[in-house]
């Protein structure tokens, strides 16, 4: 018998009509679960003259008012150290897991349930099997396994698949770039910026990458321009797949399966995906910008209802892939962060428009977006790029890098200049590109 190319093949390919109903029929069910137990849902829905009896259609979901990370974070603080999101007694969790820190001053803590973290490693199968990985593989995780919730559940989800798994925590790059290899990984799992640190650190060491048995990698953590996943491809000879998830729904939403059609498969059975304009909150069309709002049906614990995500997505019908999967996509996954985007004398600058065409130059070692105010109090913008030792072109690859920047952004002049080799920061998790040092009158 063939083998399914589908984790879950009877919901992966539901038809439309069928999937809108299940997922309308966990939605109710969601909504009385938080409405019953949750003292920030009572008093949410109460405000918002909402109750889930309303929920007899689709067009119903409007009623339920939007969640925000700023209500969260406030419920944290008045009543630590979880909040009143929970719909459990702390003692029902058998798992904490905390936000990166990379939006907001204080992380997110979230509980999981034994429930909710055996969903969480569900959801991770899905690409896991999606993208061609399979029992006779070995993974390898580079990761560091701290309260982050990081690859986590990709852990979990690797050993439900049967999948030998190396877990590649608390070790130097040097040491995971040799394990690597050592241990016959073909499949390894990292944010896009370390994946590339780690092909670096192999070619320093004279290690063979794409000689070894590394066939697929795993992203997630960043958004992953087209551009970046083909210089990962490049450095280490096997194909790249791009995943999203956040802490706040313990898992990812999205994967990328192996039809790799520019975009990511939603796993629209477990959650609901809605893409927002972030000034209206009204839905967009299909091929539009806009903010992802959430609605996630697998954690008991916290639920996560209509929840302002901040992430910057454009989203496809199924038709768009030729996998057979019913399931929408986001248009090159996660473009970026609605909050990411900066204003430099009038004209818009997002993080991965910059990085997308940095990594169209192979021999840029790393970068950074430095912001300033100049003396004469104008707004600047800063290119800084390092390059390997006795580059001997830099004139040539700066003009090149200050057209290329130009024309992407309305003629704006970006200062491109050469960092010392080794002085930019390097990142395991998510990176820190940008850099705003203006001053505010």
């Amino acid at each position: 018998m063939a083998e399914s190319p589908y984790w879950n093949p009877k919901t992966e390919t539901l038809p439309r009509e069928e999937l809108r109903a299940l997922q309308l029929t966990k939605l109710r069910y969601l909504c009385a679960w938080a409405h019953a137990r949750s003292p920030f849902y009572q008093r949410s829905f109460a405000a918002a003259g909402f109750h889930p009896d309303q929920l007899r259609s689709w067009d119903d979901l409007r009623r339920i008012p939007l969640l925000t990370r700023a209500e969260w974070m406030e419920s944290q603080a008045a009543k630590p150290p979880y909040g009143e999101l929970p719909a459990i007694d702390a003692r029902q969790a058998i798992r904490l897991h905390t936000t990166s820190g990379t939006s907001g001053s204080e992380p997110l803590r979230a509980l999981d349930t034994r429930k909710d973290w055996a969903w969480a490693a569900e959801m991770w199968a899905y690409a896991i099997w999606g993208c061609g990985i399979r029992p006779v593989d070995t993974s390898y995780l580079a990761f560091g396994y701290g309260s982050f919730i990081g690859f986590w559940g990709l852990h979990y989800g690797m050993e439900k698949v049967g999948v030998l798994n190396v877990p590649g925590g608390a070790q130097t790059t040097e040491s995971r770039a040799k394990q690597i290899v050592d241990f016959g990984a073909t499949a390894v799992a990292s944010t896009p910026t370390y994946a590339i640190r780690l092909a670096q650190e192999a070619q320093r060491l004279g290690l063979d990458l794409p000689g070894a048995k590394v066939e697929r990698i795993i992203l997630s953590g960043e958004p992953c321009p087209q551009q970046t996943k083909d210089l990962i491809e490049g450095l280490w000879g096997a194909k790249a797949f791009d995943t999203a998830g956040m802490t706040e729904i313990s898992t990812i939403f999205m994967f990328e399966c192996a039809q790799q059609p520019g975009g990511a498969h939603l796993i629209e059975d477990h959650l609901i995906e809605e893409v927002l304009d972030p000034v209206t909150s009204e839905p967009v069309d299909y091929g539009e910008n806009g903010e992802r709002v959430v609605t996630s049906f697998g954690r008991s614990a916290i639920p996560l209802i209509r929840y302002r995500s901040s992430d910057l997505v454009r989203k496809l019908p199924a038709s768009s892939c030729t996998c057979g999967r019913t399931t929408d996509l986001y248009d090159g996954g996660v473009i970026g962060r609605v909050d990411d985007m900066k204003l430099v004398r009038g004209t818009n600058v997002y993080p991965r428009a910059i990085e997308g065409i940095v990594r169209g130059f192979g021999e840029i070692v790393e970068f950074q977006t430095r912001l300033f105010t100049s003396e004469t109090l104008r707004d600047e913008i800063a290119l800084r790029v390092e390059v390997p030792d006795g580059y001997a072109d830099w004139p040539t690859l700066h003009d090149k890098l200050h057209q290329e920047l130009a024309d992407a952004h309305e003629g704006l002049n970006f200062l491109v200049e050469r960092a010392e080799t080794g002085s930019l920061p390097r990142f395991e998790l998510k990176a820190r590109r940008t850099v705003d040092e203006r001053t505010r009158s």
